[in-house]
C-alpha cells in the first residue's frame, strides 16, 4: 500500500508503503523514453544491495519487474524505511539550497556522521562493491539519528566492471565524481572514498562544493586539481579541525593509490573522534 511520494530522482521516484505490515520505501524505476537502456541498468544496479546486511546500508526487501497497477514502471524495488530526511536536506534545509535553513553541523557530529558513512563503505567494498554516487542526497538519516547509504542506481560489482562482456556506463553527479573517472580509467573503491571527501566538506561548511559551467568545473578538476576551499573555520580554528581539513585533502587526492581505503579512513576518524574526547 503506497502512502505518499518521499521524493524524484532521474530514474523514478520513491514512496513511503506499507509491505506485509512494515513501513518501507518503494521505487518505482522510470521507464525513460530517451535512454531506456540507462533505465535498465538503473534497475539492475539497485539490486547490487540485495541481500546485503549493515546498520549503515538501506537494506532491500525485495524487488519486481511487474509494476503495481496504475504505475508505468520499469520496476519497483521495496526497501527498508531508512528515514525521513536526507543528509541534504539536514545540511541545507528543506528545499535542498545552500543558504537556506539548514543545520551547521558541528565538529563532533560531522564526526558522528561521517563514522556512519565510511562503516557503510568498508563494508560495500569489502563485498566488492562501489556506490559510485555518494553524496549527501543518497544517504537517509534515520530516526534514530543513523546514517544509510542508499540509492544504489550508478553501483557496480568490481568484477563486473573487469570483465569486457559487461560493459559498464557509469553515471553518477558530476561534483562528486573522481577524477579518475572523469578521464575513463578503472574503476576502484577510491572513487567513493573521493566522494565521501567531498560530501564531508559539504557537512562542515553548508556549502555547494563547485560553481560555474559544468564542463570548466570537470576540466578544471582533472588538469588543474580544483577542489573545494578549506578555509572555512571548521578546518582552521584548531588543530583536531585542522587534522580533519587533512584527512578531506587526502581522501580528494589525484591520484586514486594516494588516498586512504575505508579502512584506514573509519582508524583515522576514530582517531580524530578520540582526541577530541
Amino acid at each position: 500500500c503506497l502512502l505518499r511520494r518521499l521524493g524524484a530522482g532521474g530514474f523514478g521516484s520513491v514512496y513511503e508503503a506499507t509491505y506485509h505490515g512494515v513501513r518501507v520505501a518503494v521505487k518505482q524505476v522510470s521507464r525513460c523514453s530517451k535512454n531506456p537502456r540507462a533505465s535498465r541498468r538503473s534497475f539492475w544496479a539497485e539490486l547490487n544491495a540485495a541481500r546485503l546486511r549493515h546498520a549503515n546500508i538501506v537494506r532491500v526487501l525485495a524487488a519486481s519487474t511487474h509494476p503495481p497497477p496504475g504505475f508505468d514502471s520499469l520496476g519497483t524495488v521495496i526497501m527498508e524505511f531508512g528515514g525521513n530526511i536526507t543528509l541534504h536536506q539536514v545540511i541545507y534545509g528543506p528545499t535542498g539550497c545552500p543558504g537556506d535553513s539548514g543545520m551547521q553541523l558541528g565538529l563532533e557530529r560531522c564526526l558522528k556522521y561521517s563514522l556512519d558513512v565510511v562503516s557503510g563503505l568498508l563494508f560495500l567494498h569489502a563485498q566488492s562493491i562501489v556506490h559510485l554516487d555518494l553524496k549527501p542526497a543518497n544517504i537517509l538519516i534515520s530516526e534514530q539519528d543513523v546514517c544509510k547509504i542508499g540509492d544504489f542506481g550508478c553501483s557496480a560489482r568490481l568484477d563486473d566492471l573487469r570483465s569486457p562482456r559487461t560493459p559498464h556506463h557509469l553515471g553518477g553527479t558530476y561534483t562528486h565524481r573522481a577524477p579518475e573517472l572523469l578521464k575513463g580509467e578503472p574503476v576502484t573503491p577510491k572513487a567513493d572514498i573521493y566522494s565521501f571527501a567531498i560530501t564531508l566538506w559539504q557537512m562542515s561548511t553548508r556549502e555547494a562544493p563547485f560553481s560555474g559551467e559544468r564542463q570548466h568545473v570537470l576540466y578544471a578538476v582533472v588538469a588543474y586539481h580544483l577542489r573545494p576551499a578549506l578555509r572555512a573555520p571548521i578546518f582552521t580554528d584548531s588543530v583536531p579541525r585542522k587534522t580533519l581539513a587533512g584527512i578531506v585533502q587526502r581522501c580528494w587526492a589525484a591520484l586514486a593509490p594516494e588516498r586512504p581505503s575505508a579502512e584506514l579512513l573509519l582508524g583515522d576518524l576514530h582517531a580524530l573522534k578520540e582526541e577530541l574526547g
